[in-house]
């Protein structure tokens, strides 16, 4: 699948924490993943995070502590070993909000080829044929938009401080919303979630902070689903957007993906 690979030696006091770039032919250029694989033999399930507007590859492994977080809650035997690969999201702009953009389609990029380097880090990722997928804000309605759009390739989704619709971009991006190229019907979280049939969705987990600015954006995503009969978690801890609050909703996120394994 990629015509060049570079992997980096395990990072110095992380040792289950790599660094791959590969040419993705999706986006037509070298693209930066982090690979987090739990120890063991055995084939791992495999969570992808995806980060926000003006982050990388290594929002997650550093801001986010994954790594420790990960190793953890297998430590205290809360989930199972499992393997973490975090993509950066193309670099288009400030952010691509996970689209196609032109030539450069950072959709296929995550959906089909961010696995396969996973898989190339350690061939245990993502051996079990189960891929989950999380994000925060812009990586948030990445993360639900692409499970919802593709549920065959993924077991269930989780947004954190989600941004629900492409709109509340502006602001933030210097892009203007006409260069992100969402299909008809894909640009709001409540139109992809309600778009896919019932029996076919993954399941699915929102939470946002109670001093966040899109809290009521996803407290009207969660009555939307309510209303029209769409199971799913949802939460209001405190917290703002911001790391504090992401870092402690992570073991919240991959103890939600464990139980769809259990």
């Amino acid at each position: 699948m990629f015509r060049t690979v570079d992997i980096s030696d395990p990072v110095p006091g992380v040792p289950s924490l790599r660094h791959v770039t590969v040419k993705s032919p999706a986006l037509g250029r070298r693209v930066d993943i982090s690979v987090c694989i739990s120890p063991g033999n055995d084939p791992l399930p495999l969570v992808i995070l995806l980060h926000g507007v003006y982050g990388s590859h290594w929002d997650w492994a550093i801001s986010g502590h994954a790594p420790t977080t990960l190793a953890s809650l297998v430590d205290a035997r809360t989930i199972r070993p499992m393997a973490l690969a975090m993509p950066s999201d193309g670099l288009w702009g400030d952010g691509s909000a996970y689209l196609r953009h032109g030539d450069e389609d950072a959709e296929t990029f995550i959906v089909d080829e961010v696995a396969a380097a996973a898989a190339i880090v350690d061939p245990r990722a993502g051996a079990t044929g189960d891929v989950f997928i999380a994000g925060l804000s812009m990586g948030g309605f990445g993360a639900v938009r692409l499970a919802c759009l593709h549920p065959q390739r993924f077991r269930a989704a989780a947004g954190m401080s989600s941004v629900t619709e492409l709109s509340w971009l502006m602001g933030a991006v210097e892009e203007p919303l006409s260069a992100y190229e969402a299909e008809p019907g894909t640009g709001t979280l409540l139109e992809v979630v309600t778009g896919v049939d019932a029996e076919l969705r993954p399941p699915l987990r929102f939470d946002c902070g109670l001093d966040d600015h899109l809290l009521a954006a996803n407290r009207t995503l969660h009555q939307e689903l309510v209303s029209a009969g769409v199971q799913h978690e949802y939460s209001e801890p405190p917290g703002g957007h911001a790391w504090p609050y992401w870092r402690a909703r992570l073991p919240e996120v991959l103890n939600f993906f464990e139980r769809q394994l259990a």
